[in-house]
């Protein structure tokens, strides 16, 4: 998987927008994202970069070498101070540090079903104690008529974070994506661990 992603990055994927995606930019200015801040799949850098811009504490992390590559460069052209690493969100535990908060677009509608229990499990060992996890993914709303990835359901959701967690809230969003103006129909999700 990490060599499709690398791959993708070769050129400029459909999810690689060149801006934050507008979902994350209304929480973090509304102050839900806070503290230090971890942002897994982050891609090229460009919310971990938004985030770093209001003050936030920001570590950035995907398994596309490329990826960390463009978004180290990002940040140093635009004065964003962000430690970007390569690695793997099934294994946060070898990052040896905890964050407040946890931002995914666009990596847990990639994993199947076993490979969601494993990423629940690391988010445990990633996010501090009644830290929050924010997720937007692809929702099954989403006509699937031009492919693209796996559409999740609430209820998908729900029974991923049904032990150990409190979900605050699973929102009808749109996920902007290049060749679609509107965005494609997406969940956003506030999850806190308990």
């Amino acid at each position: 998987m990490a060599s499709f992603f690398n791959e993708a990055y070769r050129g400029t994927p459909p999810w690689d927008i060149g801006r934050p995606q507008a979902e994350f930019v209304k929480i973090a200015r509304k102050g839900k994202i806070l503290g230090s801040v971890l942002d897994i799949g982050c891609g090229t850098g460009e919310n971990a970069i938004f985030f770093a811009g209001v003050g936030l504490d920001v570590w950035g992390l995907d398994a596309a070498p490329l990826a960390i590559k463009k978004a180290r460069k990002k940040a140093l052209e635009r004065g964003a101070r962000i430690k970007f690493v390569t690695g793997d969100a099934l294994h946060l535990e070898k990052l040896k540090r905890r964050f407040d908060s946890i931002t995914d677009c666009g990596l847990f509608h990639t994993f199947s079903d076993e490979k969601r229990k494993l990423f629940v499990k690391s988010l445990k060992a990633a996010l501090n104690e009644s830290g929050t996890y924010f997720m937007l993914c692809f929702s099954d709303k989403e006509p699937t008529d031009w492919g693209g990835p796996r559409r999740v359901t609430r209820g998908e959701i729900r029974e991923t974070f049904d032990t150990g967690w409190k979900i605050n809230y699973i929102r009808e969003a749109r996920f902007s994506i290049t060749f679609n103006d509107d965005g494609g129909y997406a969940w956003l999700s506030s999850i806190s661990s308990v």
